[in-house]
């Protein structure tokens, strides 16, 4: 076989790829039930995880999730300029999300105590999104979009669903909306969008290069359709760079807080140390930083520490320190 007709035979037919992703013909109204019914059943169990702090619970929900699905419908609708599939993948990508949120509220609704990131590691992993998200969402978006185009790699979207988090991140908007950890909920709400954005648009970028001998040779796009495309990129990449802008305000603020949060943990060991005390803990609570500090009676006195922060600089305004007196028996006396 030349080489020329084995890279054909590799590559999907644009008609493979459009029944693959896009939710119309005949087939539309079993697809359509499908995705709810997997998205709901995902959902939950992304929200039991989350509140659970169960990672492998949460990687179940990320295999079930077809979140996937109207994502890559966004990429090859907006690739080939066809509105009415952009349309409707968006929608459902849309929907799904508010869904998600919804059903990790309500779950978040009966649980006795509030969840947020300083007691639950699913809602920390979560709330602090970085570069290094958004770097994870290109390269699955390339991936997403290649294991689209050819036949041969298809088989590795559900490694492409692990390593990319949709719905999770939605749970924990949900529940810690619920809690009142509107921190939280934001850091969550701008990982999932920045998933989105990044995967299709190195989907579309890797879609509409990889696959031209698929796309470009069937698709006639007149203008119409050409300047849908061009009105689509445009608004994927003033998204993409917001939330570029975002995650790099993001990162900046949360290197202030560590800085902050090391100066204070060595000002707090240098004045408990002399007087037996140990810092068991110091961390952020949305804005306020908590330190808790344990030894036996009497408690240093907390002049000292006022002065030693005033010295060194640290404004004490966010700051709460919580003195844990108490004493240790020896039950083996």
């Amino acid at each position: 076989m030349a080489s020329g007709e084995r890279q054909r035979s590799e590559l999907n037919e644009l008609g493979e790829m459009r029944d693959a992703v896009f939710f119309a013909g005949p087939e539309r109204q079993r697809k359509v039930s499908r995705y709810w019914i997997l998205l709901v059943l995902s959902s939950i169990i992304s929200a039991a995880g989350i509140v659970a702090d169960s990672t492998a619970t949460v990687i179940g929900a990320m295999i079930v999730a077809p979140l996937m699905l109207p994502i890559q419908g966004v990429m090859l609708a907006s690739v080939l300029g066809d509105r009415l599939n952009l349309r409707r993948s968006m929608l459902l990508l849309i929907g799904g999300a508010v869904v998600a949120v919804g059903i990790g509220f309500l779950l978040g609704l009966v649980m006795v105590y509030d969840i947020d990131a300083t007691n639950n590691a699913q809602v920390a992993a979560r709330s602090s999104p970085g570069l290094v998200d958004l770097l994870a969402a290109l390269a699955t978006g390339a991936v997403g979009s290649i294991a689209l185009v050819r036949r041969d790699i298809s088989d590795t979207l559900p490694g492409v669903a692990i390593a990319i988090s949709l719905v999770p991140p939605l749970s924990v908007v949900g529940v810690t909306l619920e809690s009142g950890a509107w921190n939280d909920a934001f850091g969550s709400f701008v990982l999932f969008l920045t998933n989105v954005s990044a995967m299709i648009g190195t989907g579309m970028f890797v879609m509409s290069i990889y696959g031209r001998s698929r796309v470009g040779a069937n698709a006639r796009v007149d203008a119409v359709r050409s300047r849908s495309r061009r009105s689509t990129i445009i608004v994927l990449s003033t998204m993409g760079a917001a939330i570029l802008v975002i995650l790099t305000l993001s990162g900046l603020v949360k290197l202030q807080d560590n800085l902050l949060a090391s100066q204070v943990q060595h000002e707090l060991q240098q004045w408990a140390h002399p007087a037996g005390w140990i810092v068991t803990s110091v961390t952020w609570h949305n804005d306020t930083l908590v330190a808790q500090v344990e030894g036996p009676s009497p408690a240093p006195d907390t002049d000292d520490l006022q002065q030693a922060f005033d010295d060194a600089g640290i404004d004490t305004t966010h700051i709460s320190v919580r003195l844990v007196e108490g004493t240790s028996v020896d039950f083996d006396d």
